[in-house]
């Protein structure tokens, strides 16, 4: 049975392989990944969904400012696992992270993608006329959402990163894990 989680360090390395068989390496190059970089997804916004345990799902939310002082989500990516794809999976993601989002009391989501997949979902081209993303887009594929009314009305400027950055591992702790792992002894 599929279910949809929150996202778990246990899901990292299914996570990123699905990405580059979504996406291929050319994912690191989008202006979206340019907001994403060194940072952690949006809090209790990051799910997988899972078959059996096998992840076949994944979408996140990051924070964002939609200009200056204006808070927002960013969504992305969203990819499914290709034997899933026909089973209304993404759909299923989206309309679950846009609940969630809103749970949370967020107001509004920006994404850059497909308008004709995206718009059942509410989303449009109309309320990102007067925002810039920090690179290259297609302006027909960066869309927004409002969540609560009003929640980009207004919005202007260049939509920059937020959020908790994410943390450098502690190479002290990966040593030990390694030598308890392999049982080797590492000399200090």
């Amino acid at each position: 049975m599929i279910r949809i989680v929150q996202e778990s360090s246990s899901h990292l390395e299914a996570r990123e392989t699905l990405l580059d068989a979504c996406f291929g390496p050319s994912r690191f190059a989008k202006t979206s990944e340019r907001l994403r970089e060194g940072r952690l997804p949006a809090k209790g916004l990051a799910f997988s969904a899972v078959d059996d345990g096998s992840l076949i799902g994944t979408l996140r939310l990051w924070n964002v400012s939609a200009g200056p002082g204006r808070a927002a989500l960013l969504l992305g990516p969203l990819a499914v696992d290709a034997r899933y794809r026909s089973e209304g999976l993404g759909a299923r993601l989206m309309w679950h992270g846009i609940g969630y989002a809103q749970d949370y009391g967020h107001k509004a989501i920006l994404l850059v993608g497909d308008a004709p997949y995206y718009s059942r979902f509410g989303f449009s081209t109309d309320l990102t006329e007067r925002l810039w993303l920090p690179g290259p887009v297609e302006r027909n594929r960066f869309l927004g959402l409002e969540l609560v009314p009003d929640g980009l009305v207004g919005a202007a400027g260049l939509v920059n990163a937020t959020g908790d950055l994410e943390t450098a591992p502690d190479f002290a702790a990966l040593v030990a894990q390694a030598a308890n792992d392999t049982g080797l002894r590492f000399a200090a």
